[in-house]
């Protein structure tokens, strides 16, 4: 075998740790989906929060090793849909949507697809969005509302029954604002690596603190307050709010979005 045919060989490959990390994530998404047809909720609810650990190391470990591809991206992207879309429906339908019958699998499907636009939307402008901001709520986050509330309700033994339409309103909700035109902050115009202030790291180890006291209702609250938060700024900043700033296809580049720009 010729050198060029070994390093032909060695670009085939595929890198193993970031890819090993999203494939955690999957398999998380995945044993939710099995936990929640054993009726297991609460379990179901913690794996989608841990397939969303897995799902932000792995883009972290990649840059870091300066490992990213082209096959990890496709990879995490086709991950990403059935631990944060189909994962998040199933586990919402098995536990309350099951008993409105058309509405609820209609539900949890707008849900799904809302995900896989979203995914293809991020994919499709990569490269030339406003890094700082969001174009509809992230997967992520949205799968976090749908397995919070299951969280919660498994967490304090509410009725199902009793919340069912409360359920498919927020499934809908969260797969509609994937799709919507609201700015999401991203946070990645924060400096990890720079210095802090001594309260700072207080404040962090007290967030800790507060999370680990109720997890699934301080996790469930933060998330609806998140994507509460996406129409609140898009609206402030709009100044006149268009139909383009809440859905379909916007004037203005994702590239070129201020929210200053906005104001009249």
């Amino acid at each position: 075998m010729t050198v060029q045919q070994q390093r032909g060989l060695k670009r085939r490959g595929i890198y193993l740790l970031p890819n090993l990390l999203t494939t955690a994530g999957l398999f998380s998404g995945f044993y939710a989906i099995v936990a929640s047809m054993n009726s297991d909720f609460h379990q179901a609810a913690v794996a989608i929060f841990v397939a969303m650990v897995f799902d932000g190391l792995d883009g972290r470990v990649a840059r870091l090793t300066n490992t990213q591809s082209e096959f990890g991206a496709e990879y995490d992207s086709m991950a990403d849909i059935v631990s944060f879309g189909v994962a998040p429906a199933l586990v919402a339908y098995n536990w309350a949507l099951y008993d409105l019958g058309k509405l609820g699998w209609l539900a949890a499907f707008i849900f799904v697809a809302g995900g896989a636009l979203r995914l293809a939307r991020f994919n499709a402008a990569l490269g030339s969005a406003d890094s700082n901001f969001f174009q509809g709520l992230a997967i992520p986050s949205a799968a976090a509302i749908v397995a919070g509330m299951v969280w919660v309700g498994a967490r304090y033994e509410i009725n199902p029954d009793n919340i069912s339409w409360l359920v498919a309103l927020v499934t809908i909700a969260s797969g509609l604002l994937m799709v919507s035109n609201f700015k999401y902050h991203s946070f990645k115009d924060v400096d990890w690596r720079g210095k802090v202030n001594f309260v700072v790291i207080l404040l962090i180890v007290l967030a800790f603190v507060v999370v680990a006291t109720e997890p699934a209702l301080v996790l469930f609250i933060l998330f609806v307050a998140y994507a509460v938060s996406g129409p609140v700024f898009t609206i402030k900043n709009a100044g006149k709010l268009k139909l383009e700033d809440v859905i379909g296809d916007s004037k203005d580049d994702d590239a070129d979005f201020k929210p200053e720009d906005k104001k009249e």
